[in-house]
């Protein structure tokens, strides 16, 4: 028996963006969200109609935790994993979006944040030997020691239940160095079942160039049991399944971008959504690609998105009024 069909580990954070076409340095008041990779693909999930739990930390009789829990709890994520700790604080930060040729910013505050102190000895770990998958990401690897102490312990009790791991590399070169990541992500992907990566992480991170079936083929010498997905921005996806054969996706979107933040976590969010509701892998990568897409078009970290929308892209291409 499974209490969730999905549990992520990782942090949560106050998202404050200066409204475009602002920049951070003029603008007066700051749009806030809540947002986090982990948190993103519980949420995700969850409004398609899964259960998921995360296990995280934040601040306890604090107001933007509360709200945190509530925003989270209201996408339909269970939050009982959260440890409130008091006498903390949440992580922040801060996005400033450009206009081509200028680039999206992000600036990070966690320093000592909530999470940043959780201890393997406080999580319950139940939720993880009772789940039908754990999604975890390299962004809570490389918060420090304790937590790949946890990552750890997490990948060890999933491994004791049965419980099959998702990896997101999310590579961040503002929290450690591609050796850093390489070092400690070497141990950790021997034992996903699914690996996300992105093309530039792949270059920066393990100095994997060239096709995208060649790069895959990289990673499956690193993560030798998994389905790996290269994710190619706008050119879409690379999936290699376990028969060796390179997958894509059947169609790709034109996108009106509102906000790109997040569309990584969407790609993983539909691609395990639809894994977890027994699509076959092509249907996998492709209501994968359409939240990714759909996720581009909202504001905000979180896909606000809801199956039937979903379904709806998937089949048709029509863009008319929905009365």
């Amino acid at each position: 028996m499974t209490d969730h069909d999905l549990v992520g580990v990782g942090e949560v954070m106050l998202r404050l963006a200066a409204l475009p076409p602002q920049r951070l340095e003029q603008a007066s008041a700051l749009d806030v969200q809540v947002g986090g990779a982990e948190a993103n693909v519980a949420a995700a999930c969850a409004r398609l109609g899964l259960r998921t739990a995360l296990i995280s930390a934040l601040p306890a009789d604090h107001v933007w935790g509360d709200r945190t829990v509530r925003e989270l709890t209201g996408h339909g994520v269970d939050c009982r994993g959260v440890v409130r700790r008091p006498a903390s604080r949440m992580g922040v930060y801060f996005l400033e979006y450009g206009a081509t040729p200028r680039p999206v910013r992000v600036l990070y505050d966690r320093r000592d944040s909530a999470l940043s102190r959780l201890d393997p000895s406080e999580v319950e770990w139940s939720l993880v030997r009772r789940a039908r998958l754990l999604h975890l990401s390299g962004i809570t690897a490389a918060l420090g020691e304790n937590l790949r102490n946890v990552l750890a312990r997490a990948l060890d009790e999933a491994a004791g239940a049965g419980v099959p791991v998702s990896f997101d590399v999310n590579y961040r070169a503002r929290l450690w160095t591609p050796e850093e990541a390489r070092d400690v992500l070497r141990d950790i992907l021997p034992r996903v079942r699914y690996l996300f990566v992105g093309s530039d992480d792949a270059e920066v991170v393990f100095k994997l160039t060239g096709t995208p079936e060649t790069v895959l083929r990289g990673l499956r010498a690193l993560a030798p049991g998994a389905v790996i997905v290269l994710t190619l921005g706008e050119a879409g996806s690379a999936v290699l399944a376990e028969d060796a054969h390179v997958l894509r996706p059947t169609r790709l979107y034109t996108v009106s971008v509102v906000d790109r933040v997040g569309a990584g976590d969407a790609y993983a969010a539909g691609f395990l959504w639809a894994y977890l509701t027994g699509r076959t892998l092509q249907e996998v990568i492709d209501a994968a690609t359409a939240l990714a897409a759909l996720k581009c078009t909202i504001w905000g970290d979180v896909p606000l998105v809801t199956r039937a929308e979903l379904d709806e892209l998937l089949a048709s291409d029509s863009t008319e009024i929905r009365r």
